[in-house]
């Protein structure tokens, strides 16, 4: 099947690159959050359980839709403040930053779950084993704690990024001209909706196919010690 794009190709390949941006930058935010998260909710004190447990629930419990909104809208006050104190003209918050900042808050609430049960997964023994043996507890986190973690996370933290790249056409409500913005666009001056909302569709099965392949090597390069160890 071809279809006649009308000259819009350019912009929809400029709007598949930002698609990429997005979801690579929210991804890269995501994880740092929902490291943080899963460690404070595994952690022995109640204050930081109680507050990686209350980042999760809340983030979960509001739609992504709503969380770009919130971001970018709610912050337009904070920024004018911003400005003034500093005697600069206007500062404000671009769709961008907004889009991976709600996006990353996401990703990192839904991911927390995800290295929680891959912390709890570890059998205890090992951290009692780096204990004996005389190592940090900062050190049996970064050297068997860690590692263990990201490859049982991994299939896991995949679908995450793969249901992330799709809510990347969430932020073309506050005007990034990622790839449904550029397919709407198209889609007013051409009239021709089923074309282009098609060639969207195919651009985002298409970078799925990726992510599968890019995940089916990152879960085969992080099992390679397990699988020999295992036999």
């Amino acid at each position: 099947m071809i279809f006649e794009l009308h000259g819009f190709g350019p912009a929809l390949a400029a709007g598949t690159l930002m698609t990429i941006k997005l979801a690579l930058s929210a991804l890269a935010v995501g994880l740092v959050l929902g490291l943080l998260g899963a460690l404070a909710k595994t952690s022995p004190y109640k204050p930081l359980q109680w507050l990686g447990g209350s980042y999760s629930t809340i983030v979960r419990g509001v739609p992504e839709l709503l969380w770009v909104l919130l971001i970018y809208f709610g912050t337009v006050g904070l920024m004018r403040s911003l400005a003034d104190l500093l005697g600069v003209e206007s500062l404000e918050l671009s769709a961008f930053a907004a889009g991976t900042i709600a996006l990353g808050l996401c990703f990192g609430a839904y991911a927390t779950e995800v290295f929680r049960g891959a912390i709890l997964a570890i059998p205890k023994g090992h951290r009692e084993a780096g204990m004996a043996l005389g190592m940090s507890k900062g050190r049996i986190l970064w050297k068997l704690i860690l590692p263990q973690m990201w490859r049982i996370a991994l299939p896991g933290l995949g679908n995450l990024f793969m249901i992330l790249m799709k809510d990347t056409a969430l932020v073309s409500v506050i005007g990034l001209e990622e790839i449904m913005r550029r397919s709407q666009i198209a889609v007013t001056a051409s009239k021709e909706p089923f074309t282009f909302y098609m060639v969207a569709a195919f651009i985002y099965l298409g970078l799925t196919i990726l992510a599968m392949i890019g995940l089916h090597f990152l879960e085969k390069r992080a099992s390679r010690g397990f699988v020999r160890s295992a036999s």
